[in-house]
């Protein structure tokens, strides 16, 4: 009557009460266990008597129980196992808590695991007991004195028989999942907003915790993940988030694998290209639970707000959607003089056929001999880190294709513009002239002429201006030189000044090329310094 027409997965469930038990001697239980068994959504059976008060309260426990705690989702009756959707579910959290890789929960990964799901470690007798039970009802449920995957899953199946359906939704609630078992909303994509101007990154939280994860997956320790360790990695994902484009994204080792260096600044460019999609693969991979944290915004930096106190340890926010984990507005950046912000976009641009793509792997260190060797999945955006004034920065590239449009400003905003030309096509050059006149030439982002492919014989460009005239007649420093033709890897001079430009636009792009820009900048820095060490000395007076 209630499930009549409904799917096997949607009923709703149902207790089956016998009412006016004061009315029967003895008891129908034997009647009524058959239907029971037939139907796998009634939750449980009880005999009642409003009367004289006989199981009421029982009665509305079990109906509270059968909503907050059902049991279709998790358990088959009929096949007496968990169902897929559960199985998979809890095969996730095994191996988020698995946190050396071993596939076996050791006591301490156990009473931590207890400790984030139920608030406290389990004595040491009672976690003997645990594996004891799991040991005499399983052939390899507990293996080197840990809980393998398969007495994880039977100790909750265990749990499921024995009428305490509570303690696995804790499990699955405390991981984020809903009724349905799968990851909430409110989980995934905690609020969040980016003001305009703001760009996101991620803070030393987010680096420290991606940096364990891939050290638990390297499995060799080779510093490298191989395919089969990114797959690995990514098992705690409905699918893999990197396409085979990541190896031309980022740098590699010698053997083509996925460095550390080369994760870190593709989680970096992701942080900074789309933060929401960051915090939803944080969320898979446990950033709250395993961090301790509220949510998945406090791997991201927070120079928007006041710095807290310094502290051993800071404690979770009360709110976390009211820190605002982006970096400060550009503008302001701009009348101060300086950033606190450590990702810079520089886009390229220029004709089809001036070099951008061989640009961008230059970038990783990639020749134009071993970009023909290895050519992989084309990418249209790389990053990597350069010093700026002794500070690590990542720069990301991205190649704008030479059918762009720049319908709105934001096709062409960026902290850098890198206009390329072939030095050997006489028309090249005209493009770049053509895109900086309409769309940067009255903006404050700093532009970069680059003249590619310099180991071919110069051509005169045509028409009007020659390079050199068009950036002093815009007071933009001479154009670079560059080429990626040579045996050895290209130099980083040329991606260093880019960064240098992003990192202090308020200053004339002139001064890029000249000795008094660095001592400009060195002198600033000292100067900061002096007054930082004037301001400590008169605190510590004071007190």
């Amino acid at each position: 009557m209630v499930n009549g027409g409904v799917e096997k997965g949607s009923r709703i469930p149902i207790i089956l009460v016998g009412n006016k038990s004061d009315l029967q001697m003895g008891s129908s239980m034997d009647v009524i266990l058959p239907i029971m068994n037939q139907f796998s959504e009634i939750e449980t059976c009880v005999e009642c008597s409003a009367k004289n008060l006989k199981n009421i309260s029982e009665l509305f426990y079990y109906a509270q129980k059968a909503v907050l705690h059902p049991t279709a989702p998790l358990y088959d009756p009929e096949e007496k196992q968990l169902k897929p959707a559960c199985a998979r579910a809890l095969t996730r959290i095994f191996s988020l808590s698995d946190q050396d890789n071993n596939q076996i929960l050791s006591d301490d990964e156990l009473n931590y695991f207890q400790k984030s799901c139920f608030g406290n470690p389990l004595a040491p007798q009672a976690l003997e007991d645990v594996k004891m039970v799991v040991w005499k009802n399983t052939t390899d449920g507990v293996q080197d004195n840990g809980l393998t995957l398969n007495g994880f899953l039977f100790l909750n199946t265990l749990f499921i028989q024995r009428g305490r359906h509570e303690t696995t939704w804790t499990i699955l609630r405390r991981f984020g999942y809903d009724d349905e078992l799968e990851l909430t909303d409110d989980y995934l994509h905690p609020q969040f907003r980016v003001p305009p101007g703001c760009s996101t990154e991620l803070n030393h939280l987010g680096y420290q915790f991606l940096q364990r994860l891939f050290e638990k997956h390297d499995k060799d320790q080779d510093g490298a993940l191989s395919p089969t360790e990114l797959q690995n990695f990514f098992s705690v994902f409905p699918c893999v988030p990197w396409g085979a484009e990541l190896y031309n994204t980022v740098c590699t080792t010698d053997k083509g694998l996925l460095s550390l260096h080369g994760f870190l600044c593709q989680w970096t460019l992701v942080a900074y290209l789309d933060v929401q999609h960051c915090l939803e693969c944080l969320g898979y991979l446990g950033y709250p639970i395993l961090s301790e944290q509220d949510s998945q915004t406090q791997a991201l930096t927070g120079t928007a707000m006041p710095s807290p106190p310094v502290a051993p340890r800071l404690p979770p926010l009360a709110h976390p959607a009211s820190l605002l984990p982006v970096t400060r507005e550009k503008r302001i950046d701009l009348e101060k003089g300086q950033t606190q912000r450590n990702v810079f976009l520089c886009k390229v641009l220029g004709a089809r056929g001036a070099g951008k793509s061989a640009f961008l792997q230059a970038f990783l260190g990639r020749s134009l001999a071993a970009q023909r060797e290895n050519p992989g999945e084309p990418s249209l955006y790389v990053i990597n880190t350069v010093q700026v004034n002794g500070q690590e920065k990542y720069l990301i590239l991205y190649e704008v294709s030479a059918d762009s449009k720049f319908t709105k400003p934001s096709d062409a905003a960026c902290d850098v513009a890198c206009f390329i030309y072939d030095l050997s096509d006489p028309k090249s050059f005209s493009y770049c002239a053509s895109i900086y006149k309409q769309h940067y030439m009255d903006s404050q982002i700093p532009c970069v002429f680059v003249a590619s492919k310099t180991d071919l014989p110069e051509a005169s460009q045509q028409p009007g201006l020659s390079p050199a005239e068009f950036c002093y007649k815009h007071c933009l420093p001479p154009p670079f030189l560059f080429s990626c033709h040579g045996q050895g890897p290209p130099g980083t001079t040329l991606y260093t000044k880019l960064a240098t430009a992003a990192t202090f636009p308020h200053l004339n792009a002139v001064e890029l090329g000249a000795a008094s820009f660095w001592l400009r900048v060195a002198l600033g820095t000292a100067v900061t310094a002096l007054v930082g060490f004037t301001l400590y000395r008169l605190l510590a007076k004071n007190k």
